[in-house]
C-alpha cells in the first residue's frame, strides 16, 4: 500500500515537468529503484494505471531500472557490492558499514511529445 503515495508523487513530478515543457503527452517515465528499497514495480504499475487516467500521462510506459546495492566501509573506506550472506567489508572484514546506494527511488527522465 505504500506504493500509492509514491506513485502519486511520480505522477505529480511528471505532470509538472511536462506542463513546464508544454508537452501534449507523456510517453515514458524512467524510474530508478534501488534493490534494497521496499518498492515493488508491479504495485507502482498497478496504481499508475488507475491514477494516471484522464491525464496526459495515462498512456505513459513506466520503465524501471533496478540499481544494485553498494556499501562503504566506515573503517577503511572500501566501497563494494555485498554478497548475499556476507555484508562485512571484504577488505578489512569490519562490520561497520553504510549503505551508499541501493535504497533510492527517483524519476530519472521523462519522455514527452
Amino acid at each position: 500500500m505504500h506504493e500509492l503515495p509514491i506513485t502519486q508523487n511520480i505522477l505529480e513530478i511528471a505532470l509538472r515537468h511536462a506542463e513546464q515543457a508544454g508537452a501534449k503527452e507523456i510517453k515514458q517515465i524512467n524510474i530508478v529503484i534501488g534493490k534494497f528499497s521496499a518498492f515493488v514495480d508491479d504495485s507502482i504499475q498497478f496504481y499508475w494505471s488507475i491514477i494516471a487516467q484522464g491525464t496526459i500521462a495515462q498512456n505513459a510506459v513506466l520503465h524501471f531500472e533496478r540499481v544494485p546495492v553498494e556499501f562503504t566501509c566506515l573503517d577503511c573506506g572500501t566501497t563494494y557490492e555485498p554478497q548475499e550472506d556476507a555484508f562485512a567489508c571484504p577488505h578489512c572484514l569490519s562490520p561497520r558499514i553504510k549503505i551508499t546506494r541501493g535504497e533510492e527511488l527517483r524519476v530519472e527522465s521523462i519522455e514527452i511529445e
